[in-house]
């Protein structure tokens, strides 16, 4: 028999403990081994059980989730999902905590403890999903952050840059656009699997820390150079062309691998009006997304990146790029925002 999936569940609620335990324990697979309930026990915890995962609230007193994340980051690497509330009223504080190097999130339901069973399908997928990924050992360092003004030639080797993520993403994405200068001469559109709310945030946020422009995609919007176009999370983004102009379009289809957003419709589409003039690129994340999408651009004559498995979060997607010959070239992700700008 398999080994289960060991659990550290921390919350300061009691009810809440008990439910999630319950939940949880209905797998076959999952076993939930200890509790804590606020970020000093949860770092006590971690380092005495071991376990595969630590499921972690947010809001937690003097001792919170923020001190958990760091001291478990710190002291033993564990895969982090984070399961709160905060992420409904405060997602930056979210966005920090995957920064220390937790894995994933999910938003409570706003509504009462009990509207947990609601998610539990989603819960149990993303504990199950988490505890495969390569904890993050160190945070985001900004100071990588690039003002300055690159000398392009006049006419660029290539007209787009398109990036596509999963798990892990937020920090990798940001980690290339910051290494991106401050007047880059195309634009670029990223697929990041994201819920709707936290996709508008993440955009913000990287807007403020970024000197390209960062918006989130709307139907008509025309990409620029220095523009940065994120897929919203309620729709699949595409691009298409109209009366020889590129805008953002939505496609009504369904794909397999992932919807809203889809990075293999932002990819395909990519692939069909710039052909060898795309630069694709994925990053960290698990499933097929974005792998047939990548291999379109490549056919078509374009340059393709994938992430490389030791700066991989999880390496599942950049995995199947490079086992398919969707990448041709495999990078580590502090790498990549340099050889963008080597290619164009």
């Amino acid at each position: 028999m398999a080994k289960k999936i060991s659990i550290l569940v921390v919350d300061d609620s009691a009810f809440l403990r008990l439910l999630i335990n319950d939940l949880l324990s209905k797998e076959e697979d999952l076993e939930v081994v200890g509790t804590a309930t606020d970020g000093r026990e949860a770092v006590k915890q971690t380092l005495a059980l071991k376990p595969d995962i630590v499921l972690l609230d947010m809001n937690m007193g003097d001792y919170d989730g923020m001190f958990a994340v760091e001291q478990i980051m710190e002291k033993l690497p564990t895969p982090i999902l984070i399961l709160s509330s905060v992420g409904n009223t405060n997602l930056h504080q979210i966005f920090d905590a995957l920064e220390l190097g937790a894995v994933d999130y999910i938003n409570k339901p706003v509504k009462g403890g009990s509207k947990l069973r609601e998610i539990t399908t989603e819960l149990v997928a993303a504990v199950k999903r988490v505890a495969k990924a390569r904890p993050r050992t160190t945070p985001v360092n900004r100071d990588g952050l690039n003002e300055l003004h690159h000398t392009f030639d006049d006419s660029p080797n290539y007209d787009v840059i398109v990036i596509g993520a999963s798990t892990g993403g937020p920090t990798a994405v940001e980690k290339v656009l910051l290494s991106l200068p401050a007047n880059l001469n195309v634009p670029l559109v990223i697929g990041q699997h994201m819920p709707p709310n936290f996709i508008l945030s993440f955009a913000a946020r990287l807007d403020h820390m970024s000197p390209l422009r960062i918006v989130v995609g709307r139907p008509g919007m025309e990409p620029k150079p220095g523009m940065v176009i994120i897929a919203p999370g309620d729709g699949n983004m595409i691009l298409e062309k109209r009366d020889q102009q590129v805008l953002v379009g939505f496609s009504d289809r369904d794909y397999p691998e992932y919807n809203h957003p889809s990075i293999n419709a932002l990819m395909y589409s990519v692939a069909e009006i710039y052909g060898p003039k795309a630069l694709g690129v994925l990053l960290t994340g698990m499933g097929k997304d974005g792998v047939k999408g990548l291999k379109m651009i490549r056919n078509k004559g374009g340059k393709t990146i994938a992430q490389d498995e030791e700066s991989s979060v999880i390496y599942g997607m950049p995995k199947l790029a490079y086992e398919t010959g969707a990448a041709e070239v495999v990078m580590h992700v502090k790498e990549i925002g340099g050889y963008l700008v080597n290619c164009l």
